[in-house]
Formats: structure tokens, C-alpha cells, sequence
């Protein structure tokens, strides 16, 4: 549609991004343009007979409070019934939109500060929405507006035990799992996760150390959470914790830190999830795992030679979910700590994957570094630079010839990866070798070659 139909109260990229929309409040979330979100996901919901009624939840921003109640005058001015379950995990949005069979929405800009929100929109299964809905979407977002006749408007309330229906699910997918005796630090980042995750694991047995559980609307994310590791950290150390557990802002991502204060990532916990299971390949469901660009070579090589398939996708928790989903298998994840668990959730639940996490170190009293200790990564070194059009220097063929070089010389040993950023003109360059001055010695000496013949 022309350029001319843009109302001037869109923000300048107003289009979806690879996860909803996301961006600065004051800017890209304005309320007028959050008004006409909600209107246009109402029209959207009618025109194909999903629904008449909407789930919206949110995290701790101050901003969720505007977001939310122009997002629900939206709907409402559509004729959609919208129910309100106020804080809840995104995980927890897209449970409660799957168990209420309603679409679901959660306001939240994940790991970002507080200055930043976003939109996250699921299907009435629990699924992110597809491509093909979010590009009808931005159609009538460029629509007329209008306000459906009085006695079709839609109606609100609140879901006054949401967080109870879906802690009570957390602990459903538990089984025998006692964690008396544990001592337990547990991150929330000041976010969504505040007072279900204390909750979940004070429920099960354990003394729980809290970090980043008392929200003020601008401490979300604020040197702590999965992202800002240093304090749980500490904490863990200090007070003697067997373990810790941080979440980020809208609880999908996790990271786990050992009695010794080490920050272990997503392969890491891949690894144990999939060892301390004795998981049968010959069960279709883990006939393989989906990893990503970004998984160590170390992860792809152990499960291959214990005759399980390893997938790799772009990065990002959509593709592996897209991927889990397309195959019929059930665990996948990131290095960055998104684990997805496909025979309980329909998406990244850092809750979830704690729990099976704990689940699966029973045998080894809880100390994961037993866990990992026959688990070595190889040691990688990453290189970012600037290069003009990052995805044209991809295509040069002395390039690829450079690349093409370097993995016959690493062989088993290592990889080579070379990546485009999504959001600056940067490239990265990313090796993985048997040793990290082997790592850093190929990595600087590519970044080189590109920068000349760039």
C-alpha cells in the first residue's frame, strides 16, 4: 500500500521484526500506534474466525501499564473480549493462551532495558504467530480504523489466578522431583519470573537465595538476570549455593551458574539434559536435536557419535522451534540459554528447562559439574568488524575460498562461521579449533583476508 497511508503516529519501522515488534517505548510503542495494533489484531482475529476474545500479559516495565490499556481499547474498539492476567513469563502467555484455547499477546522486551518494550503474539495452540498472519497483519494496520456498533464492543477482565494455573503447570511436569536439602540462588532480573520461579522451587523442597525479585518498572534486566550473570555469581559463592538458576526479563532464557560460580550456557545444558536422561535414539521424538549456528562443534560431535542427529538453523529460538517442529523431535536450543522442550511447552521456557535440569542431576547430588565433567567445548574465538554490506562480502569468491581452506585444515578439530549482523553493517567471524591460541591465531588472520579484499 502507498507510503501516503502511513499515519504519522507510526514509527518509522513499524513493519514486524524476526520477534514481533520491539523497539524504544516513546518511539516504536507509542499508544497511538499500540491502539491501532490492538484494532488491527482484533480485525484480524474476526476475519479468520479464530476467536472473539484475546489473553494479554506482560512483564515488570513501568511502560506495560500504557501498552496494556491501549492495546486493550484496541481490541475492544474491535469487538474482542480481552482478558488480562497482568505479570506472567512469556512461556506463561503462551501456556494460558494454549489451556484457554484464546490467542494470547505478551508486552515485553525479553533481555532489553527498561527503556525498550515490545509485542510477542501466539496462536490459541501456543504458538508464535506464522509469518503468513504477522504479513496480513501490517495489511490492515495501514486500514481505516473504526469502532464497531455499542452493543458489539468487546468486554474486559482479569484472570485472577493466572500465576497459580501456571505454576500449577510447572510443577505437573515434575515428577518425584525433591529438592530438600538444595540451596538454590534464583535470578528473576527483576522481571516476569518475580514471584512464580521462588515460588516453584520453595514448593519443591529447596532454600532459595533471591536475586532480582523486587520490580520497580525501571530494574528489569539491571545488572542481573541470565544476561548480567555477575551477581548470582557472587551470590552463589558467597552464601555457599549447590546451584544457581537466572532468568531473563520474560523468562525464555536461562542460564545456570555451578557451586563454583561458573556461567554455563546453553550447549552446556543440552549436554546434561540429553547424558543424565540415558535418552534412546531409537525413540523418534530424540531421534535428533536442533541447535544453531552458534552451537559448539563439541555438542554436534558427542550426540553424533551416541546416534542421535543434530540439526542446525539460523540463530534464533524461532527457527529451532520451526525446525523441532517440522521433524517431529522434541529438544532443541541456543547457546544463549533458550531451551525448548517440545514434550512439555510450545516454546522457550526457562522455568520448564530449570526443572528438568534439576530433574536430571538427582543422580549426581545436584552438582552439574559432575555432570559435564566428560563434556569439554572446543575453545572458540569470536571477531566483529566493520565492513560495508556485510552480506556482498559473503559472496566473494576469494573469500569462500579462504573459509574453504581453513575447514579442511581444522577438519573435526573446529569450523569456521561467518555471519552478517542483522541490525549493523558488521560482520562476524567465529572460530572454533582444538586450542584457543589455534582459535584466536585463524580468527584474526580470516578477519584480515576479509578486511583486504573487502
Amino acid at each position: 500500500m502507498a507510503l501516503k497511508n502511513i499515519p504519522e503516529y507510526f514509527p518509522l519501522d513499524w513493519r514486524f521484526g524476526t520477534d514481533g515488534i520491539r523497539g524504544p517505548v516513546e518511539s516504536k510503542m507509542n499508544p497511538l500506534f499500540m491502539v491501532k495494533l490492538g484494532w488491527a489484531a482484533g480485525i484480524i482475529l474476526k476475519e479468520t474466525g479464530i476467536g472473539k476474545s484475546v489473553l494479554i500479559g506482560k512483564d515488570t516495565r513501568i511502560s506495560g501499564y500504557m501498552i496494556e490499556s491501549a492495546l486493550e481499547a484496541g481490541f475492544i474498539s474491535a469487538g474482542i473480549d480481552v482478558t488480562l492476567v497482568g505479570p506472567m513469563p512469556t512461556p506463561g502467555v503462551a501456556y494460558l493462551a494454549k489451556s484457554t484455547n484464546q490467542p494470547g499477546l505478551v508486552i515485553s522486551a525479553s533481555h532489553n532495558r527498561f527503556s525498550d518494550n515490545g509485542i510477542k503474539f501466539f496462536s490459541q495452540e501456543g504458538y508464535k504467530l506464522d509469518y503468513r498472519v504477522e504479513k496480513r497483519l501490517e495489511e490492515v494496520l495501514l486500514d481505516q480504523s473504526f469502532v464497531v456498533d455499542s452493543i458489539e464492543l468487546g468486554k474486559a477482565n482479569r484472570l485472577m489466578d493466572a500465576q497459580q494455573r501456571y505454576i500449577d503447570f510447572c510443577l505437573a511436569t515434575t515428577q518425584n522431583l525433591d529438592l530438600s536439602g538444595l540451596t538454590l540462588a534464583v535470578d528473576c532480573a527483576n522481571g516476569a519470573n518475580y514471584s512464580i520461579a521462588p515460588s516453584i522451587f520453595s514448593e519443591l523442597g529447596c532454600k532459595v537465595i533471591e536475586i532480582g525479585t523486587s520490580p520497580n518498572g525501571i530494574n528489569i534486566n539491571d545488572g542481573c538476570g541470565s544476561t548480567n550473570p555477575k551477581k548470582i555469581q557472587e551470590e552463589v559463592i558467597s552464601k555457599g549455593a549447590d546451584l544457581g538458576v537466572a532468568f531473563d526479563g520474560d523468562g525464555d532464557r536461562l542460564a545456570v551458574i555451578d557451586k563454583k560460580g561458573t556461567v554455563l550456557d546453553g550447549d552446556d545444558l543440552l549436554y546434561t539434559l540429553i547424558s543424565r536422561n540415558s535418552i534412546n535414539p531409537q525413540n523418534k521424538s530424540y531421534e535428533g536435536i536442533v541447535g544453531t549456528l552458534m552451537t559448539n562443534k563439541s555438542l554436534e560431535l558427542y550426540l553424533r557419535n551416541e546416534g542421535m542427529d543434530f540439526l542446525r538453523t539460523d540463530v534464533g529460538d524461532k527457527y529451532v522451534l520451526r525446525a523441532l517442529r517440522e521433524r517431529n523431535w522434541i529438544l532443541g536450543g541456543e547457546p544463549s540459554g533458550h531451551i525448548i522442550c517440545l514434550d512439555h511447552t510450545t516454546t522457550g521456557d526457562a522455568l520448564i528447562a530449570s526443572l528438568k535440569l534439576l530433574d536430571s542431576l538427582k543422580g549426581v547430588d545436584f552438582d552439574i559439574s559432575k555432570a559435564l565433567k566428560n563434556f569439554t567445548k572446543l575453545p572458540q574465538q569470536l571477531i566483529s568488524f566493520e565492513v560495508d554490506e556485510p552480506s556482498r562480502v559473503l559472496m566473494n569468491s576469494a573469500v569462500r575460498s579462504e573459509i574453504s581452506k581453513l575447514e579442511k585444515k581444522l577438519g573435526n578439530d573446529g569450523r569456521v562461521l561467518i555471519r552478517p549482523s542483522g541490525t549493523e553493517d558488521l560482520l562476524r567471524v567465529m572460530v572454533e579449533a582444538s586450542s584457543i591460541q589455534l582459535a584466536n591465531e585463524l580468527a584474526k588472520e580470516l578477519s584480515e583476508f576479509i578486511r583486504k579484499a573487502a
